[in-house]
């Protein structure tokens, strides 16, 4: 007779490539829910250290050793890999970040044949599927386990934007879909159809709070999005609870998300914070592409 714990075992295994943050913890749940087992590579001196005990197996290695990931993945069995959390974007730009991460020889094969010349996300993670994919691992959709922590459409709290807030959606959406498609950043903050800022390096925590310097005026509107060509295997969008308590501290009052493409992390504790903030939260309909 076969036990649950047999039946466990005998579960197909996921790979977990995991990063900074809370969100591999969610995926790592979400992938235990969905009946599989977990088997991730903690990026050294940044996964959180919670994440081992939610594994099935687990093993750790540097940001530039993506051939130590292939080889524990590998040993884990894993033909399908979720790559999540990742580092700061600024990082990849330090005068000495091929020194501090200590490359393997796939790391410096991707730098000087694929990524001198092109550091954006979707070079680097199109280099990063490729490699894995010469080695038999798939990287697969990162937010296949956690469908329940993506934004939908409409009024997502029960604080409703205001008036004002309704009218700078309605002017700014449009643009930010721009900006996303340009692949300039994810997010924008607006008042009175001004735009105040809009992210780009520095990402939203450091956006948020430009923003908030910039306008003095409370009831400002955060909007962020992917694009609907965004590659949902890495670099999706999230806001946490600390956002919704940034964005409140800044002066901000209202949230638009693009709806199945911005991860709450997790949503009912960023649902809560909102509540208590009194910041509205609405996710929109992705704005179609030119020609469709």
């Amino acid at each position: 007779m076969q036990t649950s714990s047999d039946s466990h075992t005998q579960a197909t295994p996921i790979g977990l490539v995991a990063g900074q943050g809370q969100l591999p913890l969610l995926v790592a749940t979400g992938i235990r829910a969905g009946g599989h087992r977990v088997c991730a590579v903690g990026l050294r001196d940044q996964y959180d250290a919670r994440l081992p005990g939610m594994c099935d197996e687990f093993g750790a290695a540097g940001m530039a050793q993506p051939g130590r990931w292939i080889r524990l993945l590998r040993r884990f069995g894993v033909e399908r890999a979720i790559m999540v959390g990742g580092v700061t974007k600024a990082q990849m730009h330090h005068p000495l970040r091929i020194l501090q991460h200590l490359p393997d020889w796939r790391a410096i094969d991707l730098w000087y044949r694929r990524l001198r010349h092109d550091r954006r996300n979707a070079a680097v993670l199109s280099a990063v599927a490729d490699t894995l994919s010469r080695s038999g691992i798939t990287l697969i959709d990162s937010t296949t386990f956690i469908q329940d922590h993506l934004a939908d459409e409409g009024d997502l709290t029960s604080n409703r934007p205001t008036a004002l807030q309704r009218e700078d959606i309605t002017f700014a959406w449009p643009v930010l879909c721009q900006a996303v498609a340009l692949d300039i950043g994810q997010s924008m903050a607006v008042r009175e159809r001004d735009v105040i800022a809009v992210e780009a390096l520095e990402g939203t925590d450091r956006m948020i709070d430009r923003a908030g310097d910039l306008c003095r005026r409370k009831g400002w509107t955060l909007l962020k999005t992917a694009s609907p060509a965004h590659d949902m295997r890495a670099d999706v969008p999230t806001v946490g609870e600390q956002t919704i308590e940034r964005l409140a501290a800044a002066g901000g009052g209202c949230l638009a998300l693009g709806a199945g493409r911005v991860i709450l992390v997790d949503r009912p504790k960023v649902i809560a914070a909102a509540e208590r903030l009194g910041v509205a939260i609405v996710g929109l309909a992705p704005r179609p592409t030119a020609g469709t």
